[in-house]
């Protein structure tokens, strides 16, 4: 429950009293007591952005010894202004305000509608075809998790009602390939903000590391990403409906197809189809061919897995997603569907629109940032691993690292907020008790999957509401038929993934019976009775 305005209050200045307390003592013995308030902060205001300040600011004034004006200039001193002028840091910015831009420039052309009607085509089972095309749709959008739970729900929905879809299953649909791809995109809104997270906390560990080899060492290993869209795909294809869900859809029935208020009509928005795939083509072209240009000095040709470790793990990476990030919104604009007021003009708003959307973010990684400085220097990491030290866990750390994330994600709302708690406490924890580089990057996919579990599940989580709103579902009905997917989903994660993985089994056995145990999960869960529970027929 977010706290009324004595109660934070009452918050602050317990919070102001206690960190004035502990600064009279040795950094080290409140070196947890930053992450413990940003926590705090967080539940009780629902705001990442509060929590991660007043962590920060809490351990700035415990180093300054109580100190408040001297805390305000160590954080910009020696966090803000020597950290946002690093080229990946400063990179990460640019970037992610610019892939903002480029997708609302994208929705309100209307490209992805018209994707979505191609695909869902005429004839056979209808229901199926709207609901694999709606996932299509969302696999497509990589680029940005809200947007992509936003335009999924705004655009499918008309088309959902019409086959007979249950919005919240749609609902499901469209959260599932909003965290969950873009937390693995090669290429996203979240990627800038992933290798921020990596870059930080390996340099507290006192590893210097390229954060895109860190992030594409981690990919196979992000199981609950990976999981959700097989258990989806399975939902999809095999109709597969536990708990709530199964009710829902048993009533479902083709209806005529709802008003989106505040939205233009499909004939107004629908752009062409080059509207939506040149520029997606574009943004990809020019991310993997800057990389494979600038990135090595190895010839272009021909293609080696050696060159595109090199490729990746380069230097050349800020400039390379900001470059393909620009080209891709200026292709969009130009191929924005001409209006009354002419094409630049109606996609310059949209710009503008999707650019300060991503201003929110950008002051999350920006506080992120300044928390794990802070932790840095109070040896946070360093006390944990201490604590730990005598218990034989390396091999379970992966797995209470997951654990810890889904409880903290699902428990705030912010896959971005646990990141940033997350980031510098597990990795130079991980690497203080020995843990080699296969470990570190297991830590690192576990923090992801931890985070996105909130974000899929959690009725406090802006992915959540955002889906809820544009499916037309209340938030308690999608939390409610959402949260069996994802419980089945961390469970897979867990067993057949950083449990075994935590003690040397590799992704490329671990992953393919994860997805064999998905597509079998239908035939061992009894199909839909009273209960609501299993498969509709």
């Amino acid at each position: 429950m977010i706290l009324s305005g004595s109660g934070r209050i009452l918050l602050i200045g317990s919070a102001v009293l206690l960190t004035w307390v502990l600064a009279g003592l040795r950094p080290a013995a409140a070196a947890l007591w930053p992450t413990l308030l940003a926590l705090g902060v967080i539940l009780a205001t629902r705001s990442a952005l509060s929590g991660l300040l007043a962590g920060a600011l809490a351990g700035a004034v415990i180093l300054e010894g109580g100190d408040p004006a001297g805390a305000v200039v160590l954080l910009a001193r020696d966090h803000f202004w020597s950290g946002l002028f690093s080229p990946w840091k400063s990179g990460a910015i640019v970037f992610t305000i610019l892939l903002g831009g480029f997708a609302a420039v994208l929705e309100a052309g209307g490209g992805p509608e018209r994707l979505l009607r191609q695909w869902a085509g005429d004839g056979g089972d209808r229901r199926r075809r709207v609901e694999t095309a709606a996932m299509g749709l969302g696999l497509v959008l990589f680029f940005d998790g809200l947007a992509n739970s936003m335009v999924v729900g705004r655009v499918a929905r008309p088309l959902a009602d019409l086959a007979g879809v249950a919005r919240v299953k749609l609902a499901y649909i469209a959260d599932s390939t909003s965290s969950a791809v873009a937390c693995v995109a090669l290429i996203s809104t979240w990627i800038a903000f992933q290798l921020g997270m990596i870059t930080e906390a390996f340099a507290l560990a006192g590893r210097q590391v390229n954060p895109y080899g860190v992030f594409l060492a981690s990919l196979p290993y992000n199981f609950y990403c990976w999981f959700t869209l097989v258990l989806l795909a399975v939902a999809v294809r095999r109709g597969f409906h536990p708990g709530p869900m199964g009710g829902h859809c048993r009533r479902a029935r083709p209806q005529a197809a709802a008003g989106r208020d505040g939205v233009a009509s499909a004939g107004e928005r629908e752009g062409g189809f080059a509207a939506a795939a040149v520029p997606l083509a574009v943004l990809l072209a020019a991310f993997f061919l800057g990389f494979l240009v600038l990135g090595s000095p190895l010839p272009l040709l021909p293609l080696s897995r050696d060159k595109l470790v090199a490729s990746f793990g380069s230097d050349a990476g800020p400039l390379v997603m900001m470059a393909a990030a620009a080209l891709a919104l200026a292709t969009a604009m130009v191929l924005f569907p001409e209006r009354r007021d002419g094409r630049l003009r109606p996609a310059g708003r949209a710009a503008a629109v999707g650019m300060r959307g991503m201003l929110g973010p950008v002051l999350i990684l920006l506080a992120a940032w300044l928390l794990g400085g802070v932790m840095g220097d109070l040896g946070t990491a360093d006390l944990l691993a201490r604590a730990a030290g005598g218990i034989p866990i390396l091999g379970l750390y992966p797995t209470a690292t997951f654990l810890v994330g889904a409880v903290v994600s699902f428990s705030t709302g912010t896959s971005w907020g646990t990141m940033g708690l997350l980031f510098p406490l597990t990795v130079p924890a991980a690497a203080a008790l020995g843990a080699d580089e296969h470990g570190l990057v297991l830590v690192v996919a576990a923090v992801f999957s931890g985070a996105v579990f909130g974000d899929h599940c959690s009725p406090f989580s802006d992915t959540t509401i955002v889906t809820s709103i544009s499916c037309g579902v209340t938030p308690h009905d999608h939390v409610r038929t959402q949260l069996p997917y994802a419980l089945l989903t961390a469970a897979a994660a867990i067993v057949l993934g950083f449990l075994p993985a935590g003690f040397g089994f590799p992704a490329w056995v671990l992953l393919p019976l994860g997805v064999l145990a998905l597509v079998l999960l239908p035939g061992m869960i009894p199909p839909a009775g009273l209960s609501g529970r299993g498969r509709i027929p």
